[in-house]
């Protein structure tokens, strides 16, 4: 017994007591038989296979079966049984006879189709692999030899083409009689080609072609050949003037590559793959004076292959090419085999073909097609048939039948169910009720009978939407009758269902029952803030596309932290993800909040703290400059490149002398201002570096919002933003060198404390450095979100925080 349990992302490790009683259950199982031998039962000793027949004669179809007797013996044609009739009769050893094959005339059917032989017997039913059956045809030439006129010594070639099933055989004639075969100046190709090399008077005459099968005999046109005089003795270039074609085939046939290649002197023909692979020797001849023919082809045959024309003694060459593409049949590289196996457990069989194409793997039970669904899985390309939770009308022969362009093959294999008499029946009164939106509570009954030797239950789950295949399984103790599934998703229904276990087998399973889990409103959402200007700010989080299928969104709220009433709620829908505040007091601090909201009710909110006072001090102090014009200004001439080169490393020295002296003092910050003003740190936005965030909201915490709010003290937001040009208070800013560079602008942004009584390290040098085009320096790795070590300038337009440090008490 193998009871599997499907891959789910969501569930954590099942208690350690069921996970071990799982196992213990399969082992107090019987072991199952394997390997009963390949269709032991019932199988195929031949089968029939494509043929050709002559209309009006008869034809036999061969059949042969072994297995236990009585075995039934049918006929299928194009998927359809047989019936009984004077027309044809099943011989005694299963072949079947057709006394006139017969082609669709005046209404009456045709022979033609693909037959199949079905057998039965007790154990099931197998069916052979399609046999084509086709008249013998022959067709008109549709290309007739031509006259041609050759030069002594030079070369002649007729070609003539006619279809026919069987291919036809070409010979050839020459005024009405057989041309000479042993003559090495002839060359006959099956195709229909004649080629005559070193041309003598008395090659002159009257060509035809002759084509014959098994349906008819045809003769072509008749073609002259003419032999003029000697020729000049000239040099010719070499010249290919038949290449070869493009041919598929099937393994075990013959390929004939035809090369004819004129000059003088008469060009050697020499052969190579264009992929560089050695052609080989094996099975390979040169026939006339440069065709290729390749004898029993195989997969590893195929290939462009080069036909070259080389002037003797030197590297002028003339080449052409042609494909050979070799199919295969489908064969089977591994068999499915015969298993047994006790009920409410699973079979699996597996079965491997190789074929050139990759064949195509169908399953048959019975001789029906076998497809996925209900307890019946396929995997691997339909390599791997797995039947769950198994039964007495599952015990049947399966077929696995591989097919492609070139053929088909099957192989099968029986199931055995093994039904051990006074199994327990199903469990009784199941019921699943929801506990909460991840929690569901399924409880039980005792079989009615036989349930002494219970030694523990299995309990199956998926969801409802999801295929069989997705179940999976929890044990539970024979003394239990109920059991909490944890670890679902809030508002999807659920599919349960029992099954009682005996050291012989399994019950069978239970009626099954639906539940869903309850709802929750969502968590908080990541909550980033970025400043565009003195008087704007931009609010980024992730999208929640799921939030519009549970009729859900988001509020945002934003005020002044002054004031005691908030601007909102803002409605946005799930699948936006950023939202600009703008015409905002530049000397306020602001605070935002954002929550997810659906139809069970409104999340946590996630809280950002924000102030726009840095922005507006130094646009008014010193208006920002463009540094890519400036930057652009200098790559216009050599000296400009020098100048910049100077003004860089002038920037460098006045960045590390403001990192170095532009600390300010140390604030102390008592405790109760974060019990007033610091919600607990929300996640951070980890997409985007340069986006740092504040003070955010706990997940645990509920409540609507405004319900808890907490008010700002005006005395401790003016201790940690003094307003500029207060009474008592320094200007923070160095004195600008009214001849230095203007600087570019950089946003600042203070931060609430999110510790306890501790000190806060000052405002950074607001002061920056000059304009030349200098990036900014890269962030120091994460000390925790929204956090920036000691001294570290925030890049431009971006909200910089500091980090508390704790006092030394």
């Amino acid at each position: 017994m193998a009871v599997q349990r499907a891959a789910s992302p969501r569930r954590p490790p099942a208690p350690r007591w069921p996970r071990l009683l799982l196992p213990l259950l399969l082992l107090l199982l019987p072991a199952p038989s394997e390997g009963l031998g390949h269709s032991a039962e019932l199988a195929f000793a031949v089968e029939p296979s494509d043929d050709v027949a002559v209309p009006g004669q008869p034809i036999v179809l061969d059949c042969k079966v072994e297995g236990t007797p009585p075995v039934r013996i049918t006929w299928r044609k194009n998927g359809v049984e047989l019936p009984e009739s004077t027309h044809s009769t099943l011989l005694a050893n299963g072949s079947l006879m057709i006394h006139h094959f017969r082609l669709e005339r005046g209404g009456s059917p045709s022979d033609e189709g693909d037959y199949e032989c079905v057998a039965q017997n007790r154990f099931g039913l197998v069916v052979s692999r399609k046999a084509r059956i086709q008249a013998a045809t022959m067709s008109d030439f549709h290309v007739h030899p031509q006259a041609t006129v050759g030069e002594e010594g030079g070369v002649a070639r007729f070609q003539c083409q006619i279809h026919g099933l069987p291919e036809p055989l070409i010979t050839w004639e020459k005024n009405r009689v057989p041309i000479d075969t042993d003559n090495e100046r002839y060359t006959l190709l099956p195709k229909g080609v004649l080629q005559i090399t070193g041309l003598r008077t008395e090659d002159s005459g009257i060509f035809h072609c002759v084509a014959s099968n098994i349906a008819s005999i045809r003769i072509s046109h008749g073609a002259r050949l003419t032999v003029s005089g000697s020729g000049s003795g000239a040099y010719k270039e070499p010249a290919i003037l038949v290449g070869p074609e493009n041919l598929t085939l099937t393994v075990h046939q013959t390929a004939v590559l035809e090369c004819v290649a004129t000059g003088n002197p008469r060009p050697i023909v020499s052969w190579s793959r264009l992929d560089g692979r050695p052609i080989g020797v094996e099975g390979i001849q040169v026939l006339g004076t440069g065709n290729l023919i390749i004898s029993d082809v195989t997969v590893q045959h195929s290939g462009v292959y080069v036909c070259a024309a080389n002037r003797p003694g030197t590297r002028v060459r003339r080449t052409a090419q042609g494909r050979l593409v070799v199919q295969a049949p489908a064969e089977f590289v591994q068999h499915p085999q015969s298993i047994s196996r006790p009920a409410g457990t699973t079979a699996m069989f597996t079965c491997q073909a190789q074929g050139e194409p990759p064949p195509h793997v169908t399953w048959l039970k019975n001789g029906q097609v076998l497809g996925p669904g209900g307890h019946v899985r396929l995997k691997n390309n339909n390599s791997t048939l797995t039947i769950s939770g198994i039964g007495p009308e599952d015990e049947a022969i399966y077929q696995c039948v591989a097919e492609n362009s070139a053929g088909s093959s099957q192989a099968s294999a029986r199931l055995t169910v093994l039904w051990a008499e006074g199994l327990p029946g199903p469990p009784r009164n199941v019921r699943a009720v929801s506990v909460s939106s991840t929690e569901v509570r399924v409880s039980w009954s005792e079989p009615l009978a036989n349930t002494k030797e219970i030694i523990g239950y299995v309990l199956h789950i998926r969801k409802a939407a999801d295929p069989p295949e997705l179940e999976y399984q929890e044990a539970v103790s024979k003394s239990t009758f109920q059991h909490l599934v944890s670890d679902l998703e809030p508002s999807t229904a659920y599919s349960f269902y029992i099954k009682a276990y005996t050291p012989r087998g399994a019950s069978s399973a239970s009626v099954p029952t639906l539940a869903s889990t309850l709802g929750e409103a969502p968590a908080p959402p990541p909550l980033s803030v970025r400043v565009l200007g003195s008087s704007s700010l931009q609010l980024l989080w992730e999208p929640w596309p799921r939030l519009a299928q549970h009729e859900g969104g988001f509020k945002l709220f934003y005020r002044p932290a002054s004031k005691t009433s908030f601007t909102g709620p803002i409605l946005l829908p799930g699948t936006v993800s950023s939202y600009n505040l703008s015409q905002l007091d530049p000397t306020a601090v602001y605070e935002v909040k954002l929550l997810a909201y659906n139809q069970h009710g409104d999340g946590n909110a996630t809280v950002r703290f924000v102030s726009l006072r840095g922005a507006s001090e130094r646009t008014a102090l010193s208006p920002p400059c463009d540094c890519r014009k400036e930057e652009a200004a200098n790559q216009t001439s050599t000296t400009g490149i020098v100048i910049g080169i100077h003004i860089g490393v002038t920037c460098i020295i006045f960045c590390v002398l403001f990192l170095l002296f532009g600390q300010r003092g140390r604030v102390l910050l008592c405790k109760d201002v974060e019990n007033q003003l610091s919600p607990p740190q929300g996640p951070r936005n980890q997409r985007d570096p340069g986006i740092l965030a504040l003070n955010g909201a706990r997940r645990g915490e509920r409540g609507q919002l405004g319900r808890d709010e907490k008010h700002v003290d005006m005395k401790e937001l003016e201790q940690l933003f003094p307003p500029a040009g207060a009474a008592g208070q320094p200007d923070p800013r160095p004195t600008q060198d009214p001849a230095a560079p203007a600087p570019c602008e950089e946003t600042q942004l203070s931060t609430l404390p999110l510790q306890g009584c501790g000190l806060m390290e000052g405002k950074t040098a607001e002061a920056t450095a000059p304009c030349a085009g200098l990036a900014a320096a890269p962030p120091p790795p994460d000390r925790g979100p929204g956090l920036l070590s000691e001294g570290q300038t925030a890049r431009p337009a971006e909200a910089q925080v500091t980090q508390p440090a704790h006092s030394e008490q």
